[in-house]
């Protein structure tokens, strides 16, 4: 009875163990698997209240299909274009259009931050001056 007793305390050891280290998955370098286009996109001057858009392109150069899980901006002033839930195939690309409203006199930075699947995300930003 001690045997069998002692026999299970082990296997649940071992399998507690094994189920720790399975659900923690391996990081991955998102530069190995995607390449990005515009991800620091310099706006430049734009006049004071007028909207204007850039495009993000997205390269899956893996090969495994990845997909676009969501797009989450810094402030109310950027708006994201994307196809949630877009699947991008090996050796195709994906575009994130981002407009900004022009609502900033003088210099400003602004951000959007790209979910991927396998827990993949990307900060990508803009910036440029607003003039009157």
């Amino acid at each position: 009875m001690k045997k069998i007793l002692l026999v299970g305390l082990v296997l649940f050891g071992f399998l507690t163990i094994k189920a720790q280290t399975n659900s923690t998955p391996a990081q991955v370098d998102i530069a190995k698997v995607l390449k990005f286009t515009n991800d620091n996109y310099d706006m430049g001057k734009i006049a004071f209240g007028k909207p204007t858009e850039f495009t993000v392109s997205i390269q899956n150069i893996s090969n495994y299909n990845i997909s676009l899980d969501n797009v989450m901006v810094g402030c109310g002033c950027t708006t994201p274009k994307y196809t949630k839930d877009q699947v991008i195939l090996p050796g195709t690309t994906a575009t994130v259009v981002l407009g900004f409203n022009g609502s900033a006199v003088g210099m400003f930075s602004k951000s959007a931050t790209l979910f991927f699947s396998g827990n993949l995300n990307k900060t990508v930003s803009f910036h440029g001056e607003g003039v009157q």
